[in-house]
């Protein structure tokens, strides 16, 4: 097999990117999700759960269209950023915001177990020797819960570089602006000759992925060693 073409290098280099930056975007949502999912008691906590957990079990289409009609020329979405100059419609940041969606339940579910994995006696202890919310927060809550966020974001860029059908259905396959690997995948199948191409960037998405979820495991088990399992007397 072949090295990579710069065409196909390009492909990489674009999915990267558009996994980063829509993993990034997720963080302070998806932690905000999980903490008032794992810390705080309202009505209607089970429906914002499963609102969270939505796109995992939508046909990914249907989420692509609802981002349509949402940040769509005509969407009340589309028609605020438009006074603002920027679109989202057939540019890699839509590309970005449709990844991002479909990778936010599985960061709000690994945040919210290493959030529910601390213990609150920690935060109590801290409280009692003076500390204050957010210092309790910095120096107790935010480390030991530390691996399963990065877990969780690796999770979620994982997912972001497998996501294809939300992303063709809100921002199409075009090449060089929002074609990812599985969209460049799939484009690749539907030539006669495109067989190589699409093994060779398969076997590029199979290596990043299984990298990531190797990562995500290796940090989820360090999030769950001997350390987090001391509690307070």
């Amino acid at each position: 097999m072949t090295l990579l073409s710069p065409g196909e290098w390009g492909i990489v280099a674009l999915s990267l990117k558009v996994g980063g930056v829509a993993m990034l975007g997720a963080l302070p949502v998806a932690f905000a999700l999980a903490w008032a999912l794992a810390r705080v008691h309202f009505a209607g906590r089970v429906l914002l759960d499963a609102v969270v957990h939505l796109p995992l079990v939508l046909p990914p289409v249907v989420t692509g269209w609802l981002l349509l009609l949402a940040f769509g020329a005509h969407g009340p979405g589309g028609r605020l950023l438009a006074h603002l100059g920027i679109s989202l419609l057939f540019r890699w940041t839509g590309a970005a915001l449709a990844a991002a969606v479909m990778a936010l339940p599985l960061m709000v579910r690994a945040i919210r177990l290493s959030l529910e994995a601390v213990d609150p006696r920690l935060e109590g202890a801290a409280r009692t020797l003076g500390a204050g919310p957010w210092r309790s927060f910095a120096t107790i809550t935010l480390p030991l819960s530390g691996p399963g966020v990065l877990a969780g974001m690796v999770l979620g860029f994982a997912r972001c570089l497998g996501e294809f059908g939300a992303t063709i259905t809100f921002v199409s396959n075009i090449p060089g602006e929002t074609q990812t690997l599985p969209l460049a995948i799939y484009g690749a199948l539907q030539l006669p000759d495109g067989d190589a191409t699409a093994a060779r960037l398969a076997v590029v998405s199979v290596v990043l992925s299984l990298g990531a979820l190797v990562a995500s495991e290796v940090l989820t088990r360090r999030g769950a060693g001997p350390g987090r399992q001391q509690h307070v007397l």
